[in-house]
């Protein structure tokens, strides 16, 4: 019996390690993905960058109207659309991840850009500078630190998100979860819930150090 147990605490916490992996591998690909996509979407998507011409404040409105299609979606449901069409797997989960990273960060990335001060703008275009050289010289010297600390602050976001994609088939924990749920295996299952805890509070702190240096 001994044995036994040994042995079934070894498989519990190899599935724990796998899915801590995976759920934090999709969180930060993810984030990492959806911030390199949601940078360019979010000059497109700010107004005061876009509203000189009529071609560009339709392409400003058509870019805010799709990010806040995809917001409103919440991610478990972009997730099984993804299981159905692909399979289940973390794939499907990290394609969900993605396309909710994308539309929330180019929303935040975007106001963020609304709010700079126009000053260096007003003097880049009074040189005769095109609308690149004002992002290049302008814009992205304001924006970086405020970037990077709401690209930190999504990547903690996606790691709670990820932590339930599972429960549709999107990997991560949340998968062993919910087989355990359905098992009726609450040593395993409470196992998981302590080291799902501990995972969310590190990172929570090293996060907001992060943020705070940045800041």
């Amino acid at each position: 019996k001994r044995e036994q147990k040994g042995y079934q605490f070894t498989i519990t916490m190899k599935y724990l390690f796998q899915g801590i992996y995976e759920t934090i591998a999709l969180a930060f690909l993810a984030t990492v993905l959806g911030a390199i996509l949601a940078i360019p979407i979010s000059f497109l998507a700010a107004r005061n960058l876009m509203g000189s011409n009529p071609i560009t404040l339709g392409i400003y409105f058509i870019v805010r109207t799709i990010l806040n299609i995809f917001r409103s979606i919440e991610s478990l449901i972009i997730a099984i659309i993804f299981v159905v069409i692909v399979g289940l797997g973390p794939f499907p989960g990290l394609l969900a991840i993605t396309i909710h990273t994308i539309a929330a960060l180019g929303k935040l990335y975007s106001e963020v850009i609304e709010g700079i001060d126009t000053g260096p703008i007003e003097a880049i275009k009074a040189t005769g500078a095109d609308w690149t050289q004002v992002v290049r010289f302008a814009v992205i010297p304001q924006i970086v630190p405020t970037f990077t600390a709401l690209t930190i602050y999504r990547w903690d976001i996606n790691v709670r998100s990820s932590t339930i994609i599972g429960f549709v088939g999107g990997g991560g924990i949340g998968f062993f979860l919910y087989q355990w749920i359905l098992l009726g295996d609450y040593r395993s299952l409470s196992s998981a819930f302590i080291a799902i805890a501990v995972v969310v509070i590190v990172l929570d702190f090293f996060s907001a150090r992060l943020r705070e240096r940045i800041r």
